[in-house]
């Protein structure tokens, strides 16, 4: 009979501890409040905006410049501070403290030395590496997280474990598939209210895009793939490949709502990005000024999604995609890059999702646009599908999978 689980002191080691961060924060997140309700948990972080009653936090002062000796001191002094006193210590960061680590992102080791790469490339690339001390500290940080024996690893998707093996050959045994969970609303705000508060165009069919990462996430095929449905929409007008007259674009509007059968397209670009000034610029090249919102961070998701008719995700590299999976909970259908780009689309199908085979490309993106726009039937469909995917993803089963490691590695549990 296997021993039940004790009641554990618990310590999360995660630079950002906040709902509104990227992927990687809002599963540290997640799973640290269902923990909460059998645990004793303790969060060491640099930036903390969560206030939950169960918890105690502590806050690690961060240095702004470089980043790279930032995350140095940050594995160092998490590593001091939970030394000692904790019966699992679970880092979502590189670093060496932890028998419990969750990676999140591709490794870099596999960005910089790609498996199968020639003699040459590799040679060079270990020049460049040796030759700089911000590469060196990565990779030694990135590294330390598999030196120790006797550790779980949690990787979010097959694909990111695949990649883990790859670059970290002695990893594989240690290597445990588990995925983000989400939260199936509730209660959600009327389409025309969540738009009101947003300052979005009642009259409009609302493409979302949600990303820190712009260029990686693949907003510059999404822009691109917008200004080339509006200009095959116009063929023949005389229009200019690159940007519109408004005049054009009501023109456009007007067939798309006669051939198309919808509103006219607006897109909502959501995320905390330095680019956003770039990409502006980009919007009015492309004559998208007035179609495009930038609507910055938002800590409540609840109404961008309420206020969105699609989500698109033509993302070049995620190691999971949590955006398409609570898009999908909340019942709007999902253009979404195949894996490998994406770690969800590897357990999704075509009826479940429009899955692009090259996600830099604006053709396939726009067809794939112009198909859904005219298909009210197989919008409600993929709505329908998305959200049974969302449901076997729980946030409380999650837990449960991290629960099952903590059994095995607790001292007093062995």
């Amino acid at each position: 009979m296997k021993p039940e689980l004790r009641s554990l002191r618990i310590a999360i080691i995660t630079r950002n501890f906040a709902t509104h961060g990227g992927g990687a924060e809002r599963y540290a997140v997640a799973v640290a409040e269902q923990l909460a309700a059998r645990h004793e948990v303790h969060v060491f972080a640099q930036a903390i905006e969560h206030d939950d009653a169960r918890m105690t936090y502590y806050r690690l002062p961060p240095m702004r410049k470089p980043r790279w000796m930032n995350q140095w001191l940050f594995a160092r002094e998490a590593a001091r501070l939970t030394r000692t006193g904790f019966d699992i210590v679970h880092s979502h960061e590189n670093g060496w403290a932890g028998q419990v680590q969750t990676v999140h992102v591709r490794p870099m080791r596999q960005n910089l030395l790609p498996p199968g790469s020639g003699l040459v490339r590799r040679v060079a690339q270990w020049l460049k590496i040796v030759t700089s001390l911000r590469l060196m500290t990565y990779l030694r940080l990135e590294a330390a997280r598999f030196r120790c024996p006797g550790r779980a690893i949690g990787v979010v998707s097959a694909t990111l474990r695949d990649e883990m093996a790859a670059s970290y050959p002695a990893s594989h045994a240690c290597l445990h598939v588990v995925p983000p969970g989400v939260i199936v609303p509730e209660c959600v705000p009327p389409k025309e209210e969540a738009r009101q508060a947003l300052g979005l165009p009642q009259d409009a069919f609302i493409l979302l895009f949600v990303a820190n990462d712009y260029r990686r996430k693949g907003l510059d095929t999404l822009l691109e793939a917008l200004a080339a449905l509006y200009r095959s929409l116009l063929a023949g007008e005389g229009v200019g490949a690159n940007s519109f007259a408004q005049e054009a674009f009501a023109e456009a509007d007007v067939r798309m709502n006669s051939h198309l059968q919808v509103k006219p397209a607006h897109l909502i670009v959501v995320g905390d990005s330095a680019q956003i000034a770039d990409y502006q610029v980009r919007c009015r090249s492309l004559g998208l000024a007035e179609r495009v919102h930038f609507l910055g961070r938002q800590k409540d998701m609840n109404p961008v999604y309420a206020a969105a008719d699609l989500l698109v995700h033509p993302t070049r590299e995620d190691s999971f995609g949590m955006v398409a999976l609570e898009a999908m909970a909340h019942g709007l259908p999902v253009i979404v890059s195949r894996a490998p780009y994406c770690g969800l689309s590897a357990a999704l199908t075509d009826d479940e999702a429009v899955l692009l085979d090259d996600p830099t490309s604006a053709d396939e993106l726009g067809q794939a646009l112009r198909g859904l726009l005219d298909d009210a039937e197989r919008r409600a469909a993929l709505a329908d599908a998305g959200r049974a995917v969302a449901a076997r993803y729980d946030w409380a089963e999650i837990a449960r999978q991290y629960e099952k490691l903590y059994l095995e590695l607790a001292p007093g549990n062995r």
